[in-house]
């Protein structure tokens, strides 16, 4: 019973295999995650939104604890819907029934502090005090401090959709003895979509737009490259060779042009038991570094690394907003100015601020603020011939503009170091 009530870390830490973990799947847990729930969320096929539910709140968890006790409870099919993508094209986007999402992110909560003890520190997406930065800093020190002159720049063919269940299981089952939190993972996998009044089976992926799927594919990976990189690709290589994931983009930079080549050969083979595939058009071997002065470059989560040399004329890693992004951007940027034309001037202030302190959160690393001053200043004046769209007869004045914009929207500025060697590349 001691055991039972150890922390979950705890368990994972001690022993090779967890038990008893449906168990804190529990009315206490299921209206913690009921309170955490934005209120605006678009409801499932099952209409439910958290006000309706939060009527009833006890009755209708403890109804549910009591079918997963008998295990009646089964997830429905997520309801698929479409959102535009920057290039024209729609991306598929997932929505759980309500109950369904409860549930979810109460086990997404269990895998992930299972999994924290047992990732490794060359994964950084959808994990705690981990983020993007991280991984732009790695790259960074790699190239700049470390023997690395070829990167190997790859890419998974439609990652989400091809998760294998088979494979996926058999994971968990190496780290998980509950069998039927199992069960309900695997229920999850199978639940299917709905597609206008169409139920589309669901025979391998992770459950769109659900809160456990980041989780999984976590695991997923973690087994089929991290480990594969861990325990062969840098015990068999005899050059120095770094890698770094980020959800399901990653990277692997080499000191010798041969390994690299072997690597993606090996890669290929690797993805392929595990019923997935590069993409051959966005997969490549790129020579960069101090010791390789090319032209070329590379994109990676948002970001461009090209080699460039400081005033000094000294080697550097240049790292820049990449311009498919920074045209994304500003494409989103401009539809959301049109479409919000005639709201209050302090209201759209507000979100701009908001929105660019994000940008600047997430893109202002060393060396990067032109790129980052550029979407400012893009953003500044877009509003400004906005906002005069809105009068027909007179124009607002730049001055008068101007004096609203500095009250409400701070200066561009660099929010991330990532020139502060630290030695932690594996």
């Amino acid at each position: 019973m001691e055991h039972e009530l150890k922390g979950i870390r705890y368990q994972s830490r001690t022993y090779a295999k967890l038990e008893t973990l449906m168990n804190r799947v529990n009315e206490g847990s299921i209206k913690e995650e009921h309170h955490k729930q934005v209120q605006s969320k678009a409801a499932g096929i099952d209409g439910m939104t958290k006000a309706e539910y939060g009527k009833e709140l006890d009755e209708n968890v403890a109804e549910l604890i009591a079918r997963m006790k008998k295990f009646s409870y089964k997830p429905q099919p997520v309801r698929r819907t479409y959102i535009p993508k920057a290039d024209g094209k729609m991306r598929p986007l997932g929505i759980p029934a309500y109950e369904d999402r409860l549930v979810q992110s109460v086990m997404a909560g269990i895998l992930s502090d299972i999994y924290e003890e047992r990732f490794l520190d060359c994964s950084y997406g959808f994990r705690p005090k981990r983020s993007a930065y991280q991984v732009v800093r790695e790259i960074n020190q790699a190239i700049m401090m470390r023997k690395v002159n070829y990167v190997l720049d790859a890419d998974i063919k439609g990652f989400f959709d091809n998760v294998d269940h088979d494979w996926l299981m058999k994971f968990l089952e190496n780290d998980i003895a509950d069998k039927n939190f199992l069960r309900y993972v695997k229920r999850f996998l199978i639940a299917g979509v709905m597609e206008g009044t169409e139920r589309k089976e669901s025979g391998k992926g992770t459950p769109q737009g659900g809160q456990i799927s980041p989780v999984l594919a976590n695991v997923y990976l973690h087994y089929v490259l991290d480990l594969w990189y861990e325990k062969l690709v840098r015990e068999r290589c005899k050059g120095e060779v770094y890698y770094v994931r980020y959800a399901d983009d990653f990277l692997l930079m080499f000191q010798y042009e041969k390994e690299a080549r072997d690597v993606m050969a090996a890669l290929k083979t690797r993805l392929g038991k595990f019923g997935l595939e590069v993409a051959e058009d966005k997969t490549r071997i790129l020579p960069i570094g101090r010791f390789k002065g090319t032209k070329e470059d590379f994109d990676f989560l948002g970001f461009t690394f090209f080699n460039t040399k400081t005033r000094e004329g000294k080697y550097r890693l240049g790292v820049r907003t990449s311009k498919k992004k920074l045209k994304a951007k500003k494409q989103e940027a401009k539809e959301w100015l049109r479409r919000n034309m005639h709201s209050p001037v302090s209201e759209t202030m507000k979100r701009i601020q908001l929105s660019l302190k994000g940008h600047c959160n997430y893109y202002g690393v060393s060396g990067n603020f032109r790129k980052v001053q550029n979407f400012w200043k893009y953003v500044k004046y877009t509003c400004y011939r906005t906002l005069n769209r809105r009068h027909q007869k007179r124009s607002m004045k730049w001055d008068d503009f101007n004096r609203i914009w500095e009250f409400y929207v701070e200066k561009p500025h660099l929010t991330k170091d990532i020139w502060n060697w630290q030695p932690k590349l594996v």
